[in-house]
């Protein structure tokens, strides 16, 4: 059975029982195409809360991110959130409730949470930093009755980054999608445009 058929056919969720599937990938792996289909199949009359948290930085930025608002069905909501993204959403969904929230992406957002800190600051201190941002995303799913789709890359499996800044991003990333893959329902990762079920755990696997 494909993963968007086993998705719908047993989520079991309801109204009180919100549930969250995790999206993983490397660049180019085909998770936002992978996660906006998922939005559509769930929420066929386009009852989706799309929230970007990218910033147009320059020129290729801008340019991804106007090709992105273009694909986006036109009766999809959007908020655009680069920081407080648990505050920003909790607002949309209090003004006008949504079927679902899809979240793109964790990645930009510990990004521009890490650019804004001292060059200098310790891995410690930035994971601090991210689960003052954390923190708040995690509360409003929780307390919200919308299913949510959340993508981030999966950034382990490359070289090490041979400067600081991209070890301590590479670090601190890689314990938010731990973070967010222990709330998670489901947790698909995205190979070539392919979703590959890693939770629930295939029979005979036993996650922690």
């Amino acid at each position: 059975m494909p993963v968007i058929e086993f998705f719908i056919c047993h989520r079991g969720g309801s109204p009180i029982n919100p549930q969250l599937t995790f999206l993983l990938g490397g660049a180019r792996s085909g998770k936002s195409a992978y996660a906006e289909t998922l939005a559509q199949a769930l929420a066929p009359g386009g009852d989706v809360l799309y929230v970007a948290t990218a910033q147009a930085w320059d020129a290729d930025m801008q340019a991804r991110i106007a090709r992105h608002r273009a694909d986006r069905p036109p009766q999809w909501r959007t908020v655009e959130a680069a920081h407080g993204v648990g505050a920003a959403i909790g607002a949309a969904l209090a003004a006008e409730p949504a079927a679902v929230v899809l979240l793109d992406c964790l990645t930009l957002l510990t990004s521009n949470v890490l650019v804004a800190l001292p060059e200098t600051i310790s891995e410690v201190e930035a994971m601090n930093a991210m689960q003052d941002e954390m923190a708040p995303l995690l509360a409003t799913f929780a307390h919200s009755q919308a299913t949510w789709i959340v993508v981030s890359n999966e950034v382990g499996l490359g070289i090490v980054p041979a400067y600081p800044l991209g070890r301590r991003y590479r670090d601190v990333l890689g314990r938010v999608n731990q973070q967010v893959a222990a709330a998670a329902d489901q947790v698909l990762l995205l190979v070539a445009g392919l979703p590959l079920q890693i939770k629930p755990a295939p029979a005979g696997v036993i996650l922690p």
